[in-house]
């Protein structure tokens, strides 16, 4: 008796599953090991551009660093710029995924206490990464177009969530918000200077504040000053 065309369906199918998948298994472990060499590449690159600096760094001292043929390099990456590019995405990446509006559900923190901890979760996210924030705190303004506009499209995206974060404060009466628009502006300098601090330490090789001392510090300029007189 001939088998069931539905059931002769589901042997070929498994058939089939069982015959690819160990193709599909050694795609998977070189995927694997494709992204695990990116990613090395990537961090040799990074202790080269820290120790370099961006500009004066070479691709032939990436390469020596990382112990690969030139030829390896280019697999995964066109050009210095390129690898720059992928480690700014990274960074940008993590502190973007620190950032969450401010609820006004009526079982939620108070306002202040959500902007504390959203901007500790910011400054958290840079020192996470000392050396990668250093090289693009110093060397990305400016370094291509399409630099600047990640740069301007990641600040414009802090500045939109700290403007919502002043009005609602503002429409609870906890702040005092002439200009919503410049203030978040204001506050967003201060934290790029904190990041430098903590990333850097001070001038005069003073002790260096907690990302919570650090944030506080922030919001005690920044939100105390504006406060209902």
């Amino acid at each position: 008796m001939s088998t069931p065309v539905s059931a002769r369906s589901r042997d070929e199918g498994l058939e089939v599953r069982s015959k690819d998948s160990p193709r599909d298994g050694r795609a998977s472990r070189a995927e694997k090991i494709r992204e695990q060499r990116r990613r090395e590449l990537l961090d040799v690159a990074l202790k080269v551009f820290a120790q370099r600096g961006y500009h004066q760094a070479r691709i032939a001292d990436i390469i020596d660093a990382a112990g690969v043929a030139r030829g390896t390099f280019y697999l995964y990456f066109e050009s210095k710029n390129a690898i720059f590019h992928a480690l700014l995405d990274d960074l940008l990446a993590r502190v973007r995924t620190s950032v969450v509006g401010v609820s006004m559900a009526g079982n939620a923190p108070p306002v202040n206490v959500q902007i504390r901890q959203s901007v500790e979760r910011v400054l958290a996210a840079f020192v996470a990464s000392p050396d990668l924030t250093r090289v693009v705190l110093r060397e990305a303004v400016g370094l291509d177009a399409e630099v600047d506009k990640k740069l301007f499209d990641f600040y414009a995206r802090l500045h939109r969530w700290l403007a919502d974060a002043l009005a609602n404060g503002a429409r609870l009466g906890l702040l005092r918000v002439s200009n919503g628009d410049l203030a978040a502006w204001a506050v967003l300098g201060t934290i790029k200077q904190m990041v430098q601090l903590l990333v850097d330490g001070p001038a005069d090789s003073g002790r260096k504040p907690t990302i919570t001392e650090a944030a506080e510090a922030i919001l005690d300029y920044s939100l105390l000053g504006l406060a209902p007189r």
